[in-house]
């Protein structure tokens, strides 16, 4: 073999034979996510990892996501709804369920942000998806990723990619989108609202709760016990006070490795030949008609509040229904602080938001009830 038949060889052999324009596409909508993280802070925790998936899965020839490659590996935690349970137990280690305890009428809104789930749902049906990919897109509405993972692998796998990604990218573009609906749906009187400080509650309602919630939840919707039981342990470790090294390792180290895994090979799924065509793009369009819907169902939830308590509920707290912890609650705050500079409405924006990781989870399992 002389040295041109060697080098001839040899590019026959490389990634550049088989690159497609669809590759191309793929490519440049993984350096856009990894953009968005990194130069732009939208939840670089998840879209870093994604977008770099994005970019591996559509190199040709690096076998990568098939049998025997490193994703194709990791993706066997996807696969399996091994990843999403844990990642829900790292969210309950992190996550503060006090402020909806003390103010329970707060999983009103919660629920009523799920209304998005089912808009886009509809949306979906009439768009000629079947009815379990129809529910696996519109669960994008509850903005929580590992939920819409954990019921896409169980109704619609083949959509996972373009459901997931859609998922994580409104969650970090909560601060853009929540913001102008809000604006629109309230008043000005409605926003300067200040809400009461929340009662102080117990340590044995904070240990009692998850507990009660895991059995009751588990009982009535069964398929759900995974997410809704690695929650309600992960918040039992924050709790009770005696495993604080658990309580740590869930809600620091534990995530944060699943988190790449599952990030990453989630990302992996982009390839051209599964993302790159009209159904993605409906499918991404619904996502926002859900996340936006969700959003509106939880803020009007609140104006009927703030009828009924004479005034004593600021309806901005129900945007964050939605589940994006705590995103959507910071985002309350700021716009309430807009029209208020001395509003505080973290710690109750933080009632629905935690009561939308529920309900959006309660969701999942009644379509899963329904419909597998």
């Amino acid at each position: 073999m002389n040295l041109i038949d060697a080098f001839a060889t040899l590019y026959a052999s490389t990634g550049l034979t088989r690159l497609t324009f669809g590759h191309l596409v793929m490519i440049t909508v993984g350096i856009v996510l990894l953009y968005l993280a990194i130069w732009r802070g939208m939840e670089p925790l998840l879209l870093l990892p994604i977008g770099f998936g994005a970019v591996l899965a559509n190199l040709p020839v690096t076998g990568i996501m098939e049998p025997g490659g490193l994703l194709h590996f990791l993706y066997f935690g996807v696969e399996k709804e091994i990843f999403p349970p844990l990642i829900f137990l790292g969210v309950g280690a992190m996550t503060d369920f006090g402020p909806m305890i003390a103010n329970p009428i707060t999983i009103l809104m919660g629920a009523a942000s799920q209304i998005g789930v089912f808009i886009a749902m509809l949306g979906a049906m009439a768009g000629r998806f079947t009815i379990q990919e129809a529910a696996s897109i519109g669960i994008i509405g509850g903005a929580d990723g590992p939920t819409a993972i954990y019921l896409t692998m169980k109704l619609a796998p083949h959509l996972l990619g373009p459901i997931a990604v859609a998922a994580y990218s409104y969650m970090s573009l909560v601060p853009m989108i929540q913001p102008p609906i809000m604006r629109w749906l309230t008043t000005p009187a409605e926003r300067e609202v200040m809400m009461q400080q929340l009662r102080p509650v117990s340590k044995t309602e904070r240990i009692v709760f998850p507990i009660v919630v895991t059995i009751v939840v588990s009982l009535l919707l069964p398929p759900i016990a995974p997410l809704i039981g690695m929650l309600m342990l992960g918040n039992l470790f924050r709790e009770a006070g005696v495993v604080e090294r658990l309580s740590k390792t869930a809600a620091n180290e534990l995530i944060n490795i699943v988190t790449i895994f599952l990030a990453t090979s989630v990302g992996a799924t982009m390839s051209a030949e599964n993302f790159f065509n009209m159904r993605t793009g409906f499918i991404i369009a619904l996502g926002l008609v859900a996340f936006a819907g969700g959003t509106a169902g939880g803020v009007i939830l609140g104006k009927v509040l703030y009828k009924m308590t004479g005034g004593k509920v600021n309806p901005l707290i129900g945007s964050a229904g939605v589940s994006a912890v705590p995103m959507a609650a910071r985002v309350s705050q700021m716009v309430g602080q807009e029209s208020n500079p001395s509003n505080f409405l973290l710690m109750h924006a933080m009632g629905p938001n935690v009561s939308g990781v529920i309900g959006t989870a309660v969701a999942a399992g009644v379509m899963l009830s329904l419909l597998k």
